[in-house]
Formats: C-alpha cells, sequence, structure tokens
C-alpha cells in the first residue's frame, strides 16, 4: 500500500518519464544544498536509471556538493560491466565535476560480508538521505531485498548470499536506511512489472511496502497497462 502522502505520475513515453526523473532530482539537490550544504542520494541499480544518469551527464550542474550512495551492488569486481557503480561511473559521475571522495560505492569485491561491515561504517546513521531512488523488480523486490527473504532491519547495511537472481552473493541497504531519508523516488517501466505494482498497491507482503519516506514518495511509471 502507497504511504498516504504518495505522488503517483504516469507518463506517455520513456523519455517522458526520463526527463521529468531528471528535473526531479535537479529540484531536490538544489533545496537540499540551499538547506543544508549538500545533497545526497541513493542511486539504483537495473536497466532504468541508465537514461537518466546520461541526461544527467549532460545537465548543467554544479555536482561539487552532491553526495552519491548505492541502494545495492552485486559482489562482482569494481570493473564489471553490470556493477551499479561501474554503470553510474562510465555513464555519468565520470564525466562531471564530482569529487571521487564524495562517491561511496559499495566495497562488494570484498564479497558479501565484509562488503557490507565496510559500507555499514561508511553510512551515518543518524543522518537521512536527502532522496533514495528505487526501481522495482517484477516480483516486487528493491534493491537486493527479496520477496519471502528474511534480513536484519536493524542494521543499515546486509550481505546477500541467496539471491534468486545471478549474482546470489550481493549487499543490500536495509528497507529501514532506505525509508531514512527526505525523499524517495519509484520509476517503473514495462508491463512486466505491473503485477507486482498492483501488488504493493493492494497492500501485499512485500519488500517494497516496507519503504516510506520522511516527507513523500514519489513515484513515476510508464507502459504499466
Amino acid at each position: 500500500m502507497f504511504q498516504k502522502n504518495s505522488d503517483f505520475l504516469s507518463f506517455n513515453s520513456q523519455m517522458e518519464l526520463d526527463r521529468n526523473a531528471v528535473q526531479f532530482i535537479i529540484e531536490r539537490a538544489e533545496s537540499a544544498i540551499k538547506q543544508s550544504g549538500i545533497f545526497s542520494i541513493v542511486l539504483s541499480g537495473g536497466t532504468t536509471p541508465k537514461n537518466i544518469y546520461s541526461l544527467l551527464a549532460k545537465e548543467k550542474v554544479n555536482y561539487e556538493n552532491w553526495h552519491i550512495y548505492f541502494g545495492d551492488e552485486r559482489c562482482f569486481l569494481p570493473d564489471h560491466p553490470e556493477r551499479n557503480s561501474f554503470v553510474a561511473e562510465s555513464i555519468w559521475l565520470s564525466k562531471v565535476n564530482i569529487k571521487k571522495t564524495n562517491i561511496f560505492i559499495i566495497p562488494s569485491e570484498l564479497g558479501s560480508f565484509e562488503g557490507s561491515i565496510a559500507y555499514e561504517k561508511i553510512l551515518d546513521a543518524k543522518k537521512s538521505f536527502d532522496l533514495v531512488i528505487l526501481g522495482l523488480g517484477d516480483d516486487g523486490h528493491i534493491a537486493s531485498l527479496f520477496p519471502n527473504h528474511k534480513w536484519d532491519n536493524s542494521k543499515q547495511v546486509v550481505a546477500i548470499t541467496n539471491a534468486p537472481k545471478f549474482p546470489s552473493e550481493r549487499i543490500s541497504l536495509t528497507p529501514s536506511r532506505l525509508s531514512n531519508s527526505e525523499n524517495v523516488l519509484f520509476l517503473i517501466s514495462g508491463k512486466n512489472k505491473s503485477h507486482a505494482f498492483n501488488q504493493w498497491k493492494e497492500g501485499n507482503n512485500l519488500p517494497v511496502s516496507l519503504i516510506s519516506a520522511k516527507n513523500k514518495i514519489s513515484i513515476m511509471t510508464f507502459d504499466l497497462i
């Protein structure tokens, strides 16, 4: 079931969704930097954000005060093309004026347990993120949190050793840490997501149902029906 103050926006094309998402992200960044001097954003994996990264790379934005985090990571070597950090770096972050010290990658090359412990130490549980970006799997999973799995929600980061999708070994932020954010933006495209989306809407027990935001959840969709 959606959080009460959620915004739901459906677009007529993928490009329209991408452009609106980019504008949304930039507006949240400008607001956060004006208030606190930094903008902390958690990036999603999957294919949907790739177009958005490409558009952000072309925007005339000062990225010096952006702090980049990741919602989950596959346990691959740092230069593996399916690592979320590698995708974001190659398409966007390497092309803009952001300090490498402001990019906090999940060290999943250490393995799920060691990498999760290391990332737990990087994150400050007392500080909320400004924006968390999430996708939605066709099975209702978010980040690397899958249906019918258990994890310690008192932690910020957990090791995933039995993911039903390759690779089975991953690292993920928990629902509690993902929800410790001022705003959450869901980007959902494709008819294959319709069943999971409707289950979420109806309040079924899925990982996505555990996500909330301090301010607002915004849901942007294309081609769900």
